[in-house]
């Protein structure tokens, strides 16, 4: 009987652990969130610190060599698709002003009227002959 009692006391509960174990949970979770977004932090501190004690090197040796800095091969770089598979998928609206675009093209104008007058003279061909 000692022991049914046990259980009981063990399942039934009055509820308020549960409610406090919650709490202490989201508390700790909001704490490790917080922590790792400071150790983020102090982490781009010191690396944009350091960045910026190799740039004031980079620059004092150019001074000394008479060296100019090139930032155009550094930005044209990033721009080259790595993989066609990678890239980002166009939106309808994009498409609708590509396809606008190709027809706007001269080369493209002059191909369609090309391809329509072939077909008037075809069919007016074709309507003077008959098979008999």
């Amino acid at each position: 009987m000692n022991f049914l009692g046990a259980a009981g006391g063990a399942v039934g509960g009055d509820g308020g652990d549960d409610e406090t174990d919650k709490e202490k949970e989201e508390e700790a979770e909001r704490e490790r969130q917080e922590a790792i977004k400071e150790a983020e932090d102090r982490r781009k501190e010191k690396h944009r610190k350091m960045e910026e004690e190799r740039e004031k090197m980079r620059q004092e040796i150019r001074d000394k060599y008479n060296i100019k800095k090139k930032e155009e091969v550094v930005e044209q770089a990033p721009q080259e698709e790595p993989n066609p598979l990678m890239r980002k998928k166009k939106t309808p609206e994009e498409l609708a002003a590509e396809a606008e675009q190709e027809d706007l093209d001269d080369f493209t104008k002059l191909k369609n009227s090309i391809e329509t007058q072939v077909n008037e003279i075809k069919t007016q061909i074709e309507g003077k002959c008959s098979l008999q």
